[in-house]
């Protein structure tokens, strides 16, 4: 990351709530065939959350802790704050002197963008306002919340704007909370009805959703330049398993989650010299 950043633009997207064995199959059965396109070897990555629930996961998201791979460490991370002792920060870990990941970014040059999702980026309060807060650039509507049935084709249409609305020479990091998986997502499952309630079952559906029309997101993260892309849930959530509902608790649906990075590859050296 310390080659990649000042160089291609930056796409982060949580899809939030979204469980890792939802995503698997999905994946596996060829439902999500945008996605996973683009994933690599077309599987998720299964890692594990930062947090339990949006708030603590997305504290710890922008102050570099992204989700930790499944699998024994130390695991290097791709963004450090500078201090000593940090047993992650790698070669080519992107190093920063400022709190939290987005002001370091934005001290490295990028216009930093947030198109908030979930009620923590709602900005209808002062708990609302922290995370959307650390950005140079905020966006919140209604349409983008967990009970609009097309928040994602919103948050879309929103994204797409920010992009055309640049100087082509000013890099980006665009970070993107989909809000589609979140409870209620009934309405996303044809013939479901809010008397039956989420399940599993309209989980997935809220993926296949999201899939329908995320690669207009790709493809507006890369119109100017390479873009390096990261997505991943922030937590997953339980729909009966155990006994449990829901999320900010310590089961094995909420903690492991799915993470993807790749390159979108931009438009070309013809157009978009970088």
């Amino acid at each position: 990351m310390s080659s990649v950043v000042g160089t291609d633009d930056l796409l982060l997207v949580t899809l939030d709530t979204l469980r890792f064995d939802v995503a698997e199959e999905l994946a596996a059965a060829g439902r999500i065939p945008n996605l996973a396109r683009h994933l690599p070897g077309g599987v998720w990555e299964r890692r594990h959350a930062p947090g339990s629930f949006t708030y603590a996961s997305h504290q710890a998201i922008f102050a570099g802790f992204l989700p930790t791979p499944d699998a024994p460490g130390p695991h290097p991370r791709l963004f450090a704050a500078r201090f000593a002792g940090s047993e992650t920060t790698a070669e080519g870990t992107f190093v920063y002197d400022t709190p939290d990941l987005v002001s370091g970014l934005a001290q490295a040059g990028y216009r930093t963008v947030c198109v908030g999702g979930v009620g923590f980026f709602n900005r209808q309060g002062p708990l609302g306002s922290v995370l959307p807060g650390l950005f140079q650039d905020s966006h919140w509507e209604p349409e983008f919340g967990v009970v609009s049935p097309t928040s994602f084709e919103s948050q879309v249409d929103r994204a797409e704007k920010v992009v055309a609305s640049l100087p082509h020479d000013q890099r980006l990091f665009l970070f993107v909370n989909v809000s589609a998986l979140h409870q209620p997502n009934w309405f996303h499952l044809p013939g479901a009805t809010r008397e039956s309630g989420d399940s599993r079952e309209t989980h997935a559906a809220a993926l296949e959703y999201v899939d329908r029309h995320i690669g207009r997101l790709f493809a507006a993260a890369g119109s100017r330049r390479r873009c390096f892309a990261i997505v991943c849930s922030d937590h997953g959530t339980a729909y009966g398993d155990g006994g449990y509902t829901g999320h900010r608790l310590g089961h094995e649906v909420v903690w492991t989650v799915p993470y993807a990075q790749f390159f979108l590859p931009g438009p070309g050296p013809a157009e978009g010299a970088r």
